[in-house]
């Protein structure tokens, strides 16, 4: 079984001739213990390609010390890190099965296997408050890191340092710092490296740089040089040169001879005359040559300064797969909000994939949509029922005491417990099956190789206009649709209904919507001025379509929370209990909706104005 500590330190780069100060003055401070030396071997486990130290996570299996065992260290917040520790085992050459779970979502089908060791010689001192407390643990480490080969042939990569580490133990942040600044002043250098393996494997996560590709264009179409004459001027002088009169002896007579030296001399001023306007003739043309060569660059530069579409939604697709990559690990380790935010991530993928079609060849993203509602289908039960039972549970906690009949409140809170543990663990069990598995090697594979479309090579301006503009009049004609499904009822169907056609309607219009959104915040950036405008027209959008949701999603909220009430009060019903409660209770849900869809209503005209903003053609 694993405990969870949370780790808070800071870490600093030192000399070998750094000299540990005296930290029995920082404020708080009142002594220092005496040091104790540790030495610590740690072998860490990683895939291939390095998946877990790309998340910022590494795992090792430690032996020495206090603390031996399987250490998973998982980002929490700046500074601090959370620390999950498993028993050593007998397990050396892979980690055991439950030390893997908690990040299967990233590691996924991928062996890990050891890909560096470190042996530390630690020395421990221990800051102590006035009563016996240990506030801080400063640790002096020698280090010496072993890259393994990553290939069969490849040699060991060796490195040696020093360096210090302050841990918080029952000490408080201001603490922290101070020590830290005594260990700068005496030249002591926060450390560059967040974690040591991060040092060792630091050319392996760095990978080789790209190959540098040339441009055909640059050799078919070289500037000429000016120094060097074109073809047609050594046409010219060549011929000049066949009419160069052969050296022959010159005339004996008197008249004769002065008239041929005449010749002579005029043909030869003729050649240099012919040679110096050729020579002006080719200076001009390189230097037409060079200025069009230049402004040929500029032009080239400019264009491959401007993104282009496929650029920016593979940009965007990358970061809500980093999401759910952090999302997947709340899941797994239990953290609160978890299933809220794969579900949230799923929901931004599903949308950048349906409204860059585009950008992205659809024939290999429409599974992968489908594959990403399937993960929001089944996470689903679990978080509306999470945030359904909550809100009942306050609900009645504002009612009179003469309405609420019953143990209702300590019923629901049953209910909730329930649900948060059945929840939780349907929610790693679907987390953990092949089809997810296989589902997040293909979103890697899409970041890796996109399928992009002839459009994602164009300026990413207009095309994400275009695709903003096409979703946004989606959503026009889908609130006409709902307008019209409104006025269409003919009293038979109740309304407030779940099924009838205006409440599909209004949860199509709440679906797309949120697309409206998301697609809105990967063209943001380009189309509001290069990310310059925090208010332009784009941010705008997201601005009014959050203002959709929260209204439509209250609405959507009590669907579930009207299913609830009847479902629990049909089991209080059935245990003898007195079931009224749950009946207002329902009748204040089906009030929520029906001042939502007015609410909706009341807001969607306010909303024109942004929408048509971006609805025009640039």
């Amino acid at each position: 079984m694993a405990t969870e500590h949370t780790e808070i330190e800071r870490k600093f780069d030192v000399e070998e001739t750094f000299v540990l100060p005296d930290l029995s003055g920082v404020p708080g401070v009142a002594s220092v213990g005496e040091p104790v030396v540790h030495d610590l071997d740690a072998a860490y486990y990683d895939t291939a390609d390095l998946r877990l130290a790309r998340a910022r996570i590494t795992l090792r299996r430690r032996t020495g010390g206090t603390d031996a065992g399987w250490h998973l260290k998982l980002p929490a917040s700046a500074g601090a890190r959370r620390e999950l520790q498993s028993p050593l085992g007998r397990a050396v050459k892979a980690p055991p099965r439950a030390v893997l779970l908690p990040v299967l979502g990233i590691v996924r089908r991928a062996p890990a296997t050891q890909v560096a060791t470190l042996t530390t010689r630690r020395t421990v001192t221990p800051l102590l408050a006035e009563d016996g407390r240990v506030l801080a643990e400063v640790a002096d480490d020698q280090v010496t890191g072993t890259a393994l080969p990553a290939t069969p042939g490849e040699a060991v990569v060796v490195t040696t340092w020093r360096e210090v580490e302050v841990e918080l133990v029952d000490g408080d942040e201001e603490l922290l710092d101070a020590v830290g600044a005594e260990l700068v002043v005496s030249g002591a250098r926060a450390s560059a490296s967040a974690a040591k393996l991060t040092r060792v494997l630091a050319d392996r996560l760095a990978g080789p740089a790209p190959a540098a590709v040339q441009d055909e264009d640059e050799d078919d179409e070289e500037p000429a040089d000016a120094t060097e004459p074109t073809d047609d001027a050594e046409g010219e002088v060549d011929d000049l040169s066949e009419q160069t009169v052969p050296e022959e002896p010159l005339p004996s007579g008197k008249k004769a001879r002065a008239k041929e030296i005449a010749r002579r001399a005029a043909h030869a001023k003729a050649v240099a005359k012919a040679a110096e306007k050729q020579a002006k003739k080719d200076a001009a043309a390189a230097k037409k040559a060079t200025k069009a060569a230049k402004a040929e660059a500029a032009e080239r530069a400019r264009l491959a300064a401007v993104p282009k579409a496929g650029e920016v939604v593979v940009a965007a697709l990358a970061g809500q797969l980093e999401a759910l990559q952090r999302a997947d690990l709340m899941v797994r380790t239990d953290v609160p909000d978890g299933v809220h935010q794969v579900r949230v991530a799923a929901r931004r993928l599903r949308s950048i994939l349906a409204a860059y079609r585009p950008v992205l060849d659809r024939t290999r993203t429409d599974a992968v949509r489908d594959e990403l509602q399937w993960v929001g289908q089944e996470l689903s039960g679990t978080r509306d029922a999470e945030v359904s039972l909550e809100h009942l549970r306050e609900l009645v906690a504002a009612q009179p005491v003469e309405f609420v009949l019953g143990p209702v409140a300590a019923r629901l809170q049953q209910a909730e417990l329930q649900g948060e543990s059945a929840g939780t663990g349907h929610a790693v069990a679907a987390l953990s099956t092949p089809r997810y598995l296989t589902l997040l090697d293909t979103l890697h594979g899409l970041v890796a190789q996109p399928p992009l479309t002839e459009q994602a090579a164009e300026p990413a301006e207009d095309v994400l206009a275009g695709v903003l503009r096409h979703t946004v009049e989606r959503l026009q004609k889908l609130v006409d649709t709902a307008e019209d499904a409104e006025f269409a009822e003919d009293g038979g169907t109740e309304h407030g209904a779940a099924e009838s056609p205006y409440e599909l309607a209004l949860h199509e219009v709440r679906k797309a919507g949120k697309r409206v959104r998301y697609t809105a915040e990967v063209a943001a950036p380009v189309l509001d001025g290069g990310g310059k405008k925090k208010n332009g027209a784009v941010m705008g959008v997201v601005d009014a379509m959050k203002q959709l949701q929260d209204v439509l999603g209250d609405r959507q909220d009590t669907v579930v929370t009207r299913e609830l009430c009847r479902t629990v009060g049909l089991a209080a019903f059935a245990a003898g209990e007195n079931a009224w409660t749950y009946g207002r209770l329902h009748a204040l849900e089906e009030a929520r909706a029906m001042q939502s869809e007015r609410d909706f209503w009341a807001l969607w005209p306010t909303l024109a104005p942004v929408l048509n903003g971006v609805t025009r053609k640039r």
